[in-house]
């Protein structure tokens, strides 16, 4: 008879399919995305933007850590340690798998604490290149905060070759998460410091630094969390780097992603630098606009891309590149049917959405989070077009673009953020530009090589949901003009109603009209919607 802790690590490794990683992976991703919103509300509401303690230099501390995090770590691992490491699986070859991630943590891990030392000794000369604008108080703060932090790129390195170990085996639940622990340590610590000025002589006495501490909390818990994932995988870690050719061909690899992840690193400090010359609070501004705007980026293109990517990899390690194709298909279409009326709401309720974040709806963050509009259907439809790439083993080409499409926004936001231009708003007027031209390059790459790719029930599909989306501006701008936002709406209830009342009759027009015009993507929809309001309910 099989032992129950056996069958229960069987179970686990049963691969999931594509639509139930999704579900777990969104469904995770919006309690994390409520978890980072109330992390940003009570450092918004706790800490001023002006002053000693400004929370300019909690944003501008974690540049530099997050430079190096995302450069050397975070994209590389999931397209250039994947494909290889689902390759190894596929050949049933499970030991020679679990050596290349052994070798390949080992050597990461050795590299990221050497940077963590570098962050830890250089950390006031590294923030002068973020942040020369900030006062001196607010920069000792900052680097102090940054000396605290200093590891966490080694931290989130090992939590990430972890977790993507247990992607490629189809297991994503402590994938999904590990993140809430690293929200909840900062949101503990914010409670626990807002009220204890640095020079108070209270339990701490240490301020806006007490972030620093919850944030290192957060990430030593978030690795314990997925530490615990890797029951059953069979990894076993040794202290040990195997010079073998899979090893080479992912660190061969890995300059093109880490450069193309870099940069993207570089634009977001480059943009931190700008803002912090147009005066104290513009940094806190434009970084809350810009948590807004990632949201719906994270919780449909990241984790749809995310959880369609192992078997996107699978499909042609297989061979069957017609099923790669119409999987693609498959996932971009929803991507963009989803996103337009999430767009939509997002511009026309952004004074609504800027009240989430900041409690008294600064007029600048409304405005930035305006122009960012463009760039939230971009960069959602990029985590998918990227894939498409990055499947094939090909990370030059979303570089080379990269480095194009970087340049362009840094000389953008330069000129359209000075002071006599659009001042801040300039850089999320950059934002959205590269980010449609950074899609329309990749796509044309596309077309060159595939053309069959984009069939011609693809472009019927998308013109349709172009003419839903028409209607979907109109159901919007009306409910906007119904429910205006005033200065009297502060009550919880008054607010959440307007809001749920504008979102929700843009999504049923949405809806409705895509059925009307027979839109395949609004079908399981509605499916999903009968089978939980139909469900007979048993009686004992």
């Amino acid at each position: 008879m099989e032992r129950p802790h056996k069958k229960l690590l069987r179970r686990a490794n049963k691969r999931v399919s594509l639509g139930g990683a999704a579900a777990l992976l969104i469904g995770a991703a919006l309690f994390g995305q409520i978890l980072g919103f109330l992390r940003i509300k009570l450092i918004n509401a706790n800490f001023d933007e002006f002053g000693p303690q400004s929370t300019d230099a909690f944003f501008a501390a974690f540049k530099i850590p997050d430079f190096f995090f995302y450069t050397i770590t975070a994209g590389a691992l999931g397209v250039a340690f994947i494909p290889v490491f689902t390759d190894l699986l596929e050949k049933k070859d499970r030991r020679r798998a679990m050596d290349l991630a052994v070798s390949l943590l080992n050597l990461l891990a050795i590299f990221m604490f050497a940077v963590g030392v570098i962050i830890l000794v250089f950390a006031d000369q590294l923030l002068e290149l973020v942040a020369p604008g900030l006062t001196s108080e607010q920069a000792h703060t900052a680097a102090t905060i940054m000396r605290l932090i200093a590891f966490n790129p080694l931290l989130f390195t090992l939590s990430g070759l972890v977790t993507a170990v247990q992607q490629t085996m189809g297991r994503f639940f402590f994938f999904a998460i590990a993140p809430f622990f690293y929200n909840g340590a900062i949101i503990v610590s914010a409670l626990i410091f807002s009220s204890i000025e640095p020079n108070d002589g209270g339990p701490g006495g240490i301020g806006l630094v007490g972030l620093g501490i919850g944030a290192l909390a957060g990430a030593i818990l978030q690795l314990l969390v997925v530490l615990f994932g890797m029951q059953g995988t069979q990894f076993k870690w040794r202290p040990k780097i195997f010079k073998t050719s899979d090893l080479k061909m992912i660190l061969q690899r890995l300059p093109a992603r880490s450069i193309d992840q870099g940069i993207d690193s570089i634009n977001s400090m480059v943009e931190t630098r700008f803002a912090s010359r147009l005066g104290t609070g513009n940094i806190s501004y434009y970084e809350n606009a810009y948590t807004l705007h990632t949201v719906p980026i994270q919780l449909v293109g990241t984790t749809v891309a995310t959880a369609a990517f192992p078997r996107l990899t699978q499909r042609l390690s297989s061979g069957r590149t017609d099923l790669f194709r119409k999987d693609f298909l498959m996932v971009l279409r929803a991507m963009i049917w989803v996103m337009m009326p999430i767009v939509v709401i997002c511009y026309f309720a952004r004074g609504y959405l800027s009240r989430v974040i900041f409690a008294e709806g600064v007029s600048q963050i409304t405005l930035i989070f305006g122009y960012l509009a463009g760039a939230i259907f971009f960069r959602t439809i990029y985590a998918i077009i990227s894939r498409w790439f990055y499947a094939q083993k090909d990370t030059r080409t979303p570089l080379f673009v990269s480095l194009f499409t970087i340049g362009l926004n840094i000389y953008l936001a330069y000129n359209l953020s000075q002071p006599d231009s659009y001042g801040i708003a300039g850089l999320a007027m950059a934002q959205s530009i590269v980010a449609a031209v950074e899609v329309a390059i990749l796509v044309a790459i596309m077309l060159i090589r595939d053309h069959k790719l984009f069939n011609m029930e693809f472009w019927g599909a998308l013109v349709k949901i172009m003419s839903v989306t028409g209607f979907s501006v109109i159901a919007a701008y009306t409910m906007i003009s119904v429910l205006p936002l005033s200065s009297s709406d502060v009550g919880f209830i008054t607010f959440a109603s307007k809001l749920t009342a504008i979102a929700g009759v843009t999504f049923a027009v949405h809806l409705g009209i895509s059925l009307l015009f027979g839109l395949s993507e609004a079908k399981p929809v509605v499916a999903k919607a009968k089978q939980i309001i139909l469900k007979p309910i048993r009686v004992q």
